[in-house]
C-alpha cells in the first residue's frame, strides 16, 4: 500500500471568498482534516459543505499527535492540516509535523493561498524586494538582544503582533530604531474593518494612541540601509539647495 498525502491548507484570514477552490476540494476529498481548533474550523468547514473527520492538532500536541497522524499517512489515507487562519506553519502549528512526514518519505503539499504578511507588505510601501520575516518577537527573554540585531538590517522587516502589545512594541521600536524610521502598520487584512497606517514610527504610534486596539497587527519596517539613503539624499538636496 502506498503511502497517503499530507496537505497543508491556507484558510481564509478574513473574507470567506478568499479560500481556493482547490482548498475546498482538498478539503472535501481528504480522509482525515486536522484543525488547530476545531471550534473555529467548524463554521469554515459547515460554510463550504465539507463533513469530514476533524482531530485538534496545536501547539500542545503538535509532538504527541504526529506519530498518530504519520501512521494515517502511511495506511495511504490523506490529511489536510488547517490552522485558525492563514498558512499552516507560518507563526501557526505545522513545521514539526512536516519535518515528520518528510523523514518517513511522505508526499507533503503546500498550496498558495491566505497569509497576513503578503498583502501587508506589498501594500506597505515599502521595498519588496528583499525583505526578512520575524513573526512574533520573543515576548521576554531575548527580545532585546533581537532587537538589536535587526537595528542593522537592511531588508524590509516584516512582524506580527498582538494588539495588548502594539503600543509598548512601537515604542521600543522607536528607541532603537528612532522615531522618523518609516514603517506601515495593517490590521484586520481581508476583514470589514481593514487598515493600513503608514508613516514613521512616531506618527504611527500617535495614531493607535487614539484608537481601539483591535485585531491581529502587521508591522513592516524599513530596513536600516533604506534610512540612511533616504537620509544622505536628504542632506545632498540640502545642501545643493543652499
Amino acid at each position: 500500500m502506498s503511502n497517503g498525502t499530507l496537505y497543508l491548507i491556507p484558510t481564509p484570514i478574513g473574507n470567506l471568498e478568499d479560500i481556493t477552490f482547490r482548498a475546498v476540494r482538498l478539503l472535501q476529498e481528504a480522509d482525515l482534516i486536522l484543525a488547530e481548533d476545531t471550534r473555529t474550523s467548524a463554521p469554515l468547514l459547515k460554510h463550504f459543505g465539507i463533513d469530514k473527520r476533524v482531530f485538534s492538532h496545536h501547539q500542545h500536541n503538535e509532538h504527541k499527535a504526529s506519530s498518530e497522524i504519520i501512521k494515517f499517512l502511511k495506511g495511504g489515507q490523506n490529511v489536510a492540516l488547517i490552522s485558525d487562519a492563514g498558512t499552516p506553519g507560518i507563526s501557526d502549528p505545522g513545521f514539526y509535523l512536516v519535518r515528520e512526514a518528510l523523514k518517513e518519505e511522505i508526499q507533503v503539499y503546500c498550496l498558495p493561498g491566505a497569509t497576513a504578511f503578503v498583502p501587508a507588505l506589498v501594500q506597505s510601501g515599502l521595498p519588496t524586494d528583499q525583505f526578512v520575516f520575524e513573526g512574533f518577537l520573543p515576548p521576554k527573554k531575548g527580545r532585546q538582544t533581537k532587537l538589536q540585531l535587526l537595528a542593522h538590517e537592511e531588508r524590509t522587516i516584516v512582524l506580527y503582533e498582538s494588539p495588548h502589545r502594539l503600543l509598548k512594541t512601537l515604542a521600543e521600536f522607536i528607541e532603537v530604531f528612532g522615531a522618523n524610521r518609516q514603517a506601515s502598520v495593517s490590521r484586520e487584512i481581508s476583514k470589514l474593518y481593514e487598515e493600513t497606517v503608514r508613516g514613521s514610527l512616531k506618527e504611527i504610534k500617535s495614531h493607535f494612541e487614539d484608537h481601539v486596539l483591535k485585531g491581529e497587527f502587521v508591522i513592516c519596517l524599513a530596513g536600516a540601509e533604506k534610512v540612511k539613503r533616504k537620509q544622505k539624499y536628504k542632506q545632498e538636496n540640502e545642501t545643493e539647495n543652499d
